[in-house]
This record gives C-alpha cells, sequence and structure tokens, in this order.
C-alpha cells in the first residue's frame, strides 16, 4: 500500500505507531538464531580494516529483517549496513542487523539489532533489541518504552558524578586526529568524569543513556544504521541528542545523518564533555576546508 501524499496528524501517529510494530517484530524474528550463534564457533570477515569486521550472521539476518519489512510495509526503502539500499518507497528504515558484531563475534554480550523508520525526512519509529539481555528498547511518536514500560532517562547533575560511554579514539580517529591530540582529548575525559565505558554498540549505548543506565555517550564515527532507532527512543524518554557534522555532511543535514554526536540524559549539564566534542568537531571541519 502507497501512503497518501498528506497525512493527518491522526494517521502519522497511526502510522508511526504501526512501523514500531513492524520493527519489533522484525528484530524478534532475528532473536533466536543470533541469540543461538552467540559464543559459537564462527567464521569471521573483514570490510574496511581489521577494527572492522563482520559475520555470516549479519548478512542472514539483515535479509531476513529486509525480507520481513517490505512484505509488512511494501511502499518502503531499506538501507541495511550489510546489504546497501533496497525498495524505492517512501518509508525509508535504517537497519543494522548486529551493532556490535565484534562483541558479538567475541563473545561480549553488548550488542543489539537496531531498527529505524523515517517518513518524510522525520524519525517515526525506532527498535533497539537486545536478545542476550530480552530488552527490548522502542519508540514511536507518543512516547519510548523497554519491554513495554514507559522509558525515562535520567542523568547524574554533575559530570564529575557522571559516567560516559564512548569508543573514541580508535585508530581511524588517531590518524584523523593525532595520535597526541587524541590521546590528551581522551584524558581529559577519563579525568573529568566519575567512571568511563568503551563497550562498543552505539545503538546499545544510547539506549542506556535512554534508560538511565549510563548518563553520557559521544561518537565520531557512527552511521545512520547504527544511531537513527536509539535517537529517537533517547529523546522521547527526556534526553538529548546533539548531532556533530565533522565536515563530512553539511549543516542543513538530518541528524540521523551526521557521523558525530553528543547524548546526554535528562538533567545533565556537561561542559568538559561539550568542549572536547566541540574540539574534535572544529578541527576536522577545519582539516576539511
Amino acid at each position: 500500500m502507497t501512503l497518501p501524499i498528506n497525512l493527518s496528524p491522526h494517521q502519522r501517529a497511526e502510522l508511526s505507531t504501526r512501523l514500531m510494530q513492524v520493527a519489533k517484530d522484525a528484530a524478534f524474528l532475528v532473536g533466536p538464531s543470533l541469540r543461538a550463534a552467540f559464543r559459537s564457533t564462527m567464521a569471521v570477515d573483514y570490510k574496511v580494516d581489521l577494527h572492522d569486521i563482520v559475520t555470516i550472521h549479519d548478512k542472514q539476518s539483515e535479509i531476513a529483517i529486509r525480507d520481513y519489512i517490505l512484505a509488512a510495509e511494501p511502499d518502503s526503502t531499506l538501507l541495511g549496513e550489510e546489504g546497501g539500499s533496497v525498495g524505492t518507497g517512501r518509508v525509508h528504515w535504517y537497519v543494522d542487523p548486529i551493532d556490535g558484531t565484534s562483541n558479538f563475534a567475541r563473545g561480549l554480550a553488548f550488542w543489539c539489532v537496531s531498527i529505524g523508520a523515517m517518513v518524510d525526512d522525520e524519525i517515526v519509529a525506532g527498535v533497539v533489541y537486545d536478545p542476550i539481555a530480552e530488552q527490548l528498547f522502542s519508540a514511536d511518536l507518543e512516547g519510548a518504552w523497554l519491554n513495554d514500560r514507559p522509558l525515562r532517562s535520567q542523568a547524574a547533575l554533575d559530570e564529575s558524578h557522571a559516567t560516559l560511554i564512548t569508543g573514541y579514539p580508535v585508530a581511524r580517529d588517531f590518524r584523523l586526529d593525532g595520535k597526541d591530540a587524541a590521546l590528551e582529548r581522551f584524558g581529559t575525559l577519563v579525568e573529568t568524569f566519575s567512571t568511563l565505558r568503551r563497550p562498543g554498540s552505539a545503538a546499545l549505548t544510547l539506549a542506556h543513556v535512554a534508560a538511565g543506565w549510563s548518563d553520557a555517550a559521544v561518537g565520531f564515527g557512527v552511521n545512520p544504521w547504527d544511531v537513527t532507532a536509539a535517537m529517537l527512543i533517547l529523546r522521547n524518554a527526556g534526553g538529548t541528542y546533539r548531532p556533530l557534522t565533522l565536515g563530512k555532511v553539511g549543516v542543513d543535514a538530518p541528524a540521523n545523518q551526521c557521523p558525530g554526536y553528543v547524548a546526554t540524559g535528562a538533567g545533565a549539564h556537561y561542559p568538559t564533555l561539550d568542549r572536547v566534542a566541540d574540539s574534535i568537531d572544529m578541527s576536522r571541519k577545519a582539516a576539511r576546508r
């Protein structure tokens, strides 16, 4: 079915809820096979470099999710991490079948399925599913939930008492920012925050901020399939998601297309985090001029 050109607010809300349910069903569809594969012997391949791995389970899960979504919502275009873009419909889906593949392949239980939907450049539905913990984070235009319970973020008021999640710096950041500068920035964050963690899945990290299990997160190398779903979940839970262009996209680019972000739970005010993130953003913009 093709969507009407102009949707009323009521129609938009109904569509949002329906798309959230489609995303839930697609995530649940691949959950059992991913749980069965986790901590089993599996072959690992590499994409860009030795830090960017992929397994057969990523590919198989994306195909299953894609086929389910296109059958349930034919007026769709789906962009997946592994298979690229499929379809020409009005609902744009962003799918990461396993966000945190390195963790999945090594047996570390911090990875998830991420599925987000946009209509007319607005994120209208999102699901982040942790099959090991059996935790389903979801959002539509009306709210955010964890396993069907309303989700509200809560953050420490001061960064000296807060927990920060970041993957910065990785080898790519050393190349872009210089090792000394990157390590100095990392040191500043370590000294400022009560706790700093590097668990390795942007989507699940943002969901944890939305749940109030962490206070903030910052990243400098994300893709739309990593953050589209979690961005809506976080914002609807009362948190804040601030995109960073890093000089790679225009200033008017949608937030989910920006490769960097600063995310905080409700009530957070973290000036050191903002200063470090803005410094990285400005230096990368200057390097691209």
